[in-house]
């Protein structure tokens, strides 16, 4: 393995890639402590959609109506994995609260095991090298922009393909990815074991397009042929008929209390949920899993084929994802949410119709 000495971005790296300007006063800290990777350094808001007509499920579909009144899965009685909590021991998702200020002095993070520390929140974005298409790095500018707001000191870290993955992150970042660097990434990633072991010490993470794949049990390879995964989620994925690629639309799970999903797929995969996972929500229009479902959640672990980036067209699943590091969030102050309140209803209204 080619040995790297980790680097932070400079102030000016960092101001010419956020969505949004830095905020005036608030430097990215400069600590020695991290063995591996690099330091670098985004926009949201929040508003429900009308829930549309499902469509029907085919058999076999992770989808049903068990008591007659539901549209999403009982799974009270599904048993709880031993390497992730229970469904009801899931954070909760964050709730409508009162809009606060800024502080001006940085909160502290919260730490995995619930203590609160004075060291910053840890943003790790996983082999960038290999998996980052479509502006998947704007999820990561947009966590720390929406941190930051909130008076939370951030440290993001890239950790490339030739770089062990530290397992003291809080939220870790896979974006998407072509085939050979897919399978590249899954092999590095099986061997190296950093992520694995992060999750199952309780650290969120959020997989996108062929991240997503590769955090399952399985995805399709170059031709087709199934390829092992992390294991990190109960879903599996394979080789579709049909590309999917365009706009999506998709109405998430309402235990997660979280708006509309918008954003854009190119893929050509087919993801199976197991049953110690749930879907992310329920297309109403693209492709998404391929079954009427987009994404999958369990405990700490998010996935989903949406680029666009995602976070930066959902901002309220960027604050879900903080919410479950640090606690409940405060609304922020509405002239910081004005372009993403933009982006989402520009997107929102080409697709309608």
């Amino acid at each position: 393995m080619t040995e790297h000495t980790g680097r932070h971005a400079s102030s000016q790296d960092q101001n010419e890639t956020l969505i949004m300007p830095a905020i005036p006063g608030q430097e990215q800290p400069a600590e020695a402590h991290r063995a591996a990777g690099r330091h670098s350094s985004g926009a949201g808001a929040a508003e429900a959609g009308q829930k549309p007509a499902w469509p029907v499920p085919g058999s076999g579909s992770t989808w049903g109506d068990r008591d007659g009144g539901s549209d999403w899965p009982d799974t009270s009685d599904r048993p709880a994995r031993d390497d992730r909590p229970a469904r009801d021991d899931r954070p909760s998702a964050p709730g409508p609260a009162a809009s606060e200020p800024r502080s001006a002095s940085p909160a502290p993070a919260t730490h995995r095991n619930g203590s609160r520390g004075a060291r910053p929140l840890r943003l790790v974005w996983v082999y960038p090298d290999l998996l980052s298409t479509y502006g998947d790095r704007g999820n990561l500018l947009v966590l720390m922009r929406r941190a930051q707001l909130r008076g939370h000191e951030v440290e993001p870290v890239e950790v490339k393909s030739d770089e062990p993955v530290p397992e003291d992150g809080d939220i870790y970042l896979l974006g998407g990815g072509e085939d050979l660097p897919q399978i590249l990434a899954a092999n590095r990633l099986r061997a190296d074991g950093g992520l694995n072991r992060a999750a199952r010490q309780g650290a969120v993470v959020f997989a996108v397009c062929a991240g997503y794949q590769l955090v399952g049990h399985q995805f399709g390879g170059v031709d087709g042929e199934p390829m092992e995964g992390l294991g990190i989620i109960d879903v599996s994925s394979g080789r579709g008929e049909q590309r999917g690629v365009g706009e999506v639309v998709a109405d998430v799970d309402p235990a997660l209390g979280v708006p509309r999903l918008t954003g854009f797929e190119n893929h050509q995969g087919v993801t199976r949920i197991g049953p110690g996972a749930r879907p992310l929500a329920r297309v109403s229009l693209g492709v998404g899993n391929g079954d009427g479902t987009e994404g999958a959640y369990a405990g700490k672990v998010l996935g989903t084929y949406l680029h666009g980036p995602a976070l930066a067209r959902n901002p309220g699943l960027a604050d879900l994802l903080l919410s479950w590091v640090v606690g409940p969030l405060g609304q922020l102050d509405p002239s910081a949410e004005e372009w993403a309140r933009q982006l989402r209803e520009e997107r929102l209204a080409a697709t309608a119709g």
